[in-house]
């Protein structure tokens, strides 16, 4: 319910306002800046969101890099490839202007200082090393999917180590300053303010001096310490809301021209998780603290539709190594589900949807053998080898017989026997078997089991939230549940329904926060408000908790 409120003392102005600053918001505020608005950002802690964080790929198809690569690609099979993905998650308009646009974004992020590099990995994996930054980095090369477009390694690695998501960042977070975006951090959103209707501005809470400070550190560290210690990331990130509450000081800030809510996924509200989709609720949360749903509550509060909560991508990444994709990944019942070499999310979505989220993979011991030598020696990044490592050692368990194993997993031994022979059936008489398989290994004891379910205690299923705001395709204005824009707001990149708001490859999640923010920035910054403009007091300003 919108309930009357006084402002606060301290009411700042601007044209656009932007809410949360990593990749869709700085993408939406260069866009606005560009097009003449003064453009304010608020960010709840010190900028980059789950972008700088990330692998820094961006989707993008018929590219420059492509073509120094020396890659043929076109638009045409970018909009068939990805229709097969993302389904109707958008309109066919929409896609295929998402895809004719992802060259010039690419152009448009080299501009303003993103590196990218042309360097084409040989190998198909799921994230490559440091010596490659152009990449198959979803499921182009498989079928059904090769067979309805040309493949094409559309991830484009921003240049860097290891996961280079600040490379991406950082540099369109300079280039908006250097173009006089005022950026004010450790402000967290709390409320829209409307005036008869029209979103006019937000209300936050504002840390500064110490307090900032420390608001900074505790995130900070929660960040770094989250996949290993999750109960201390979690309290350090409830030392930060209890700071922003005790310490925070309310401002209001009022924008001319429009709102752009930015704030990323849900991921970190549990509560949300739970409420929307309870099925991926004992994944490991893959984001940062600013990714609790601010946005969607505010833009719910306010009548703004919500739209596809219950996608979430869960990642179950099997290559590297590659030799865990040749064996053979059995359901609770002791049958296969799933092409074991698809993209991690292909994968993990097939198990949490199809199987409760279980899932073992039986491997034997040549795979084994073949898995160790694939891993390390500058084939594959530390956090890919790690985590590999330690399933071959803690998490890989010994069968001398199909009985055995069949006892091990839990299923029931004639379902085991019929689906191991129809997989090594399939592999002697080569060619795809019934799930588009092409590589596979016959598997001949003794075997081995890895749980790779969303319950593994040694191989957390990382996952994060799709859905959002629904909005209007051309605008990215915020519609309410009868489809009406709402005035004077906007969303993009995960707080809003996108292209990435059904499937995710690498790559789609920050190329849509790319082009969803640039199309929100400019959208806001050319809808001006004469009245508000003249006199920003007139009429009750509105906010809805």
């Amino acid at each position: 319910m919108a309930n009357r409120a006084a402002p606060p003392a301290d009411v700042r102005t601007t044209d656009v306002l932007v809410v949360g600053f990593g990749g869709a918001g700085a993408c939406a505020a260069l866009e606005a800046r560009s097009r003449g608005a003064q453009v304010l950002v608020l960010d709840r802690f010190e900028g980059g969101g789950a972008t700088a964080i990330s692998g820094g790929v961006v989707y993008a198809g018929d590219t420059h890099i492509q073509r120094e690569a020396g890659v043929a690609d076109s638009v045409d099979d970018m909009v068939a490839y990805l229709s097969a993905e993302v389904g109707d998650v958008v309109s066919e308009a929409t896609l295929r202007d998402f895809c004719a646009q992802s060259g010039p974004n690419i152009a448009w992020l080299a501009s303003h200082g993103v590196p990218f590099d042309a360097s084409l990995c040989p190998v198909k994996t799921s994230y490559p090393t440091d010596d490659w930054f152009l990449y198959y980095s979803g499921n182009e090369g498989f079928l059904p999917f090769r067979e309805r477009a040309r493949p094409a390694p559309r991830g484009h690695r921003a240049k860097g180590t290891s996961l280079p998501g600040r490379n991406l960042f950082a540099p369109l977070a300079d280039s908006a300053q250097r173009n006089g975006v005022a950026v004010l951090q450790h402000c967290r959103a709390t409320d829209l303010v409307r005036d008869n209707g029209r979103v006019v501005g937000v209300d936050a809470l504002l840390l500064e001096g110490r307090d900032a400070w420390w608001h900074g550190w505790f995130e900070r560290a929660a960040i770094n310490v989250v996949n290993y210690l999750p109960k201390v990331a979690k309290a350090l990130r409830s030392r930060a809301a209890r700071l922003e509450q005790d310490r925070g000081r309310r401002i209001r800030v009022r924008a001319h021209r429009g709102v752009i809510l930015t704030t990323g996924g849900f991921i970190y509200n549990r509560q949300m998780v739970t409420e929307h989709a309870p099925g991926y609720r004992r994944g490991m949360p893959l984001g940062t603290g600013g990714c609790n749903g601010d946005g969607h509550r505010m833009g719910a509060a306010i009548g703004g539709a919500l739209q596809r909560m219950d996608r979430v991508s869960a990642w179950r990444f099997l290559n590297p190594p590659a030799a865990f994709t040749k064996g053979m990944l059995i359901d609770r019942a002791g049958r296969r589900f799933v092409n074991e070499a698809l993209y991690g999310a292909a994968v993990g979505e097939a198990m949490v949807e199809q199987n409760e989220g279980q899932g073992l993979l039986i491997i034997d011991e040549r795979l084994k053998r073949l898995a160790r030598s694939q891993l390390g020696r500058g084939q594959t990044q530390w956090f890919q080898t790690a985590p590999a490592l330690l399933n071959l050692w803690f998490n890989c368990r010994r069968a001398s017989s199909v009985e055995a194993l069949a006892r091990l997993c839990k299923v029931d031994l004639q379902v085991l026997r019929e689906t191991l022979a129809t997989y090594n059936g399939d592999t002697v008489r080569q060619g795809p078997d019934a799930f588009g398989k092409d590589d596979r290994a016959e598997l001949r004891p003794p075997f081995y089991v890895v749980d790779v379910g969303i319950r593994s205690k040694v191989w957390p299923l990382p996952t994060l939230t799709l859905g959002g705001l629904a909005v209007d395709e051309a605008t990215g204005g915020v519609t309410d549940r009868s489809g009406h824009i709402i005035p004077g707001l906007f969303a993009a990149g995960r707080a809003a329904v996108g292209v990435c708001a059904h499937q995710y490859v690498s790559g789609l999640s920050i190329a849509d926060c790319v082009y969803s923010g640039r199309r929100a920035g400019r959208e806001a910054a050319q809808r001006h408000t004469a009245t508000t403009r003249d006199n920003p007091g007139r009429g009750a300003a509105r906010r809805s908790r």
